[in-house]
C-alpha cells in the first residue's frame, strides 16, 4: 500500500509539473509531441539537441509516428558517446533503446526489441531515473507479447540505479511471475 501511495504521489507531482504547476489542463499526447518537436527545432547547439531528442522520439513513437521516432532515436544513439560525463547520459541510453525497441515490437521484430530492453536496462541511471524510475513502456509492450523473462531481467538491471524503487520493482516482479500486468503508473510516461 505504501508503494501505491508513493507511486501515486510521484505521478501527481509529475502531472503537476508537466501541466504548468497546476494552472493548466494535462497536455494531450499530441500537445506533448508538439512541445517536444518545438524544443528540438529550437535547439541551437548539439548539446541542446542531445537533451531534446529523447523526448521527441518517445512522444513520436507513442503516437505511431515511427519514422520520426526512429530518426530521432538513432540520432540520439549516435550522440551518446560524446556525452558520457553528462547528467543526461543515462536518460539517452534508455530513451534511444526504448524507442527503437518499441518500433521493433510494432514491426514484429521481438528478438531485437528484447535486446533493446536489456540495453536500456544497462543505463547507469540519471537524476530522474534514480528518483522516479525508468520508463516501462517497452517492458509493457513485451509483456503484452508474452515475453516475461526479459522483462524480469530488465527489472533486475534497473535495481542498480533505482534503489528508491525496490518496492515497486518487487511488486512488478510478483505480478509478472503471476502472469499479471503490473500497474506501471507514471513509469509509462517518464
Amino acid at each position: 500500500m505504501i508503494v501505491n501511495i508513493r507511486n501515486s504521489l510521484i505521478f501527481i507531482v509529475f502531472v503537476f509539473f508537466t501541466a504548468g504547476c497546476g494552472g493548466e489542463t494535462i497536455p494531450t499526447p499530441q500537445q506533448r509531441l508538439d512541445k517536444a518537436k518545438k524544443e528540438l527545432t529550437q535547439a541551437k547547439t548539439e548539446s541542446d539537441r542531445f537533451y531534446a531528442l529523447g523526448r521527441a522520439a518517445k512522444e513520436s513513437v507513442g503516437l505511431g509516428k515511427t519514422d520520426d521516432a526512429k530518426k530521432w532515436a538513432t540520432e540520439l544513439g549516435g550522440l551518446i558517446p560524446k556525452y558520457v560525463k553528462d547528467w543526461n547520459y543515462g536518460n539517452a541510453i534508455q530513451d534511444s533503446n526504448l524507442v527503437l525497441g518499441r518500433i521493433d515490437v510494432i514491426e514484429g521484430r521481438i528478438p531485437e526489441a528484447k535486446k533493446h530492453l536489456i540495453e536500456a536496462g544497462k543505463s547507469p541511471g540519471s537524476p530522474q531515473m534514480n528518483s522516479f524510475g525508468p520508463n516501462m513502456s517497452l517492458a509493457k509492450d513485451l509483456l503484452e507479447k508474452g515475453e516475461r523473462e526479459v522483462v524480469l531481467e530488465y527489472f533486475e538491471l534497473c535495481r542498480k540505479f533505482w534503489t528508491l524503487g525496490s518496492e515497486s520493482l518487487d511488486k512488478w516482479t510478483q505480478n509478472v511471475k503471476a502472469e499479471l500486468m503490473p500497474d506501471f503508473g507514471g513509469n509509462l510516461l517518464y
